[in-house]
């Protein structure tokens, strides 16, 4: 039996936008319905090296098909100017739940980018305006390109707005896409009067707050992802219509981890876990609604489930590296 080996490229050559979005909203309304097993993201801190490992196991049931599988990830923010390497890297282990056997390896960087992307486009959907055509981005790093495929692929993005500190990876954002939308260059405050606001920096101090966004805008936190980050100020969380992935983990290291932990928000300001959403248990935008806000941590369920289409779409186009790791064909 073979273990397919899957880098960056076939990664992105098998994630399909539509079909991954497809999984994620179904792996949302797995968990929800109970049909999954996650045990909490498990932390090992490296203050040494400025750095962390995250360990992040699923196994969930999604209607027609079932998956497994583990996340090993990092953090190091000093990788890029000290060692020349990624800020994040990952890789997946994706297995048979009937036989646990490895059916493949795959890189977990560029899959983390399409499931983040994807969990974003899910919450638009339900969120934004259904007309909605304009989205600000700030921060230019990788995680805002899939936000970009993902956030178009659920509605009619024409306008784009990114706003980063660093003028060079902003000009590679516009030059990416130049040639399907209209992107420019702008302060956060002017991609935060978009339709959808997709917020993706390790900042934390707040830098959107309540006067910089519009009247009905949508956004998705998607930068908080450890303790005592922020990106939304704690009055417009408590203004705003707040969905979040997964109360353990957002109250521990999402967007709102700073202001509940300072007694700020407490349980009655969070509307809605997203899973109630996508099954209908709760309504998503409503005419009455005005500013939303989707706080993700990021979720394994979404990492498998992003890991079952790359693996399916890679057996059936007949890529990636087929080696035998257990040794059973000898």
């Amino acid at each position: 039996m073979q273990t397919l080996l899957l880098d960056s490229v076939a990664v992105d050559e098998n994630a399909r936008m539509d079909e991954v979005i497809d999984a994620v909203e179904r792996a949302f309304a797995a968990y929800e319905r109970g049909d999954v097993q996650m045990p909490a993201k498990s932390y090992i801190d490296l203050p040494e090296y400025n750095g962390d490992f995250r360990s992040m196991p699923a196994y969930l049931n999604a209607d027609a098909w079932d998956a497994a599988g583990i996340k090993w990830v990092n953090v190091h923010p000093d990788n890029p100017h000290a060692h020349d390497l990624p800020t994040v890297m990952g890789i997946v282990i994706y297995s048979d739940p009937g036989t646990a056997f490895p059916l493949a390896i795959i890189d977990g960087t560029e899959l983390t980018m399409k499931r983040t992307g994807a969990a974003a486009a899910v919450a638009t959907d339900h969120l934004a305006v259904s007309d909605a055509s304009s989205l600000g981005i700030i921060g230019a790093g990788t995680q805002a390109y899939t936000q970009l495929e993902a956030i178009a692929t659920v509605r009619d993005i024409e306008r784009v707005v990114i706003a980063d500190l660093d003028e060079e990876r902003v000009n590679r954002f516009i030059k990416t896409f130049e040639d399907d939308f209209q992107v420019m260059s702008g302060s956060p405050a002017e991609a935060a009067r978009c339709d959808v606001l997709s917020t993706v920096t390790p900042v934390e101090e707040p830098i959107v707050d309540r006067e910089m966004v519009g009247t009905y805008t949508h956004i998705n936190a998607m930068g908080a992802d450890a303790k005592e980050k922020q990106e939304i100020d704690e009055e417009l969380l408590l203004d705003a219509k707040l969905i979040i992935d997964d109360y353990d983990q957002c109250t521990h290291s999402g967007e709102i981890n700073v202001p509940w932990n300072k007694g700020y928000l407490t349980d009655k300001d969070i509307y809605a876990e997203l899973g109630e959403i996508v099954i209908g248990s709760k309504p998503g935008r409503t005419t009455e609604d005005t500013v939303t806000v989707f706080d993700s941590t990021g979720l394994a369920i979404q990492d498998i489930a992003t890991a079952h289409v790359v693996y399916e779409y890679a057996v059936k186009n007949n890529n990636g590296h087929p080696f035998d790791l257990l040794g059973l064909d000898k």
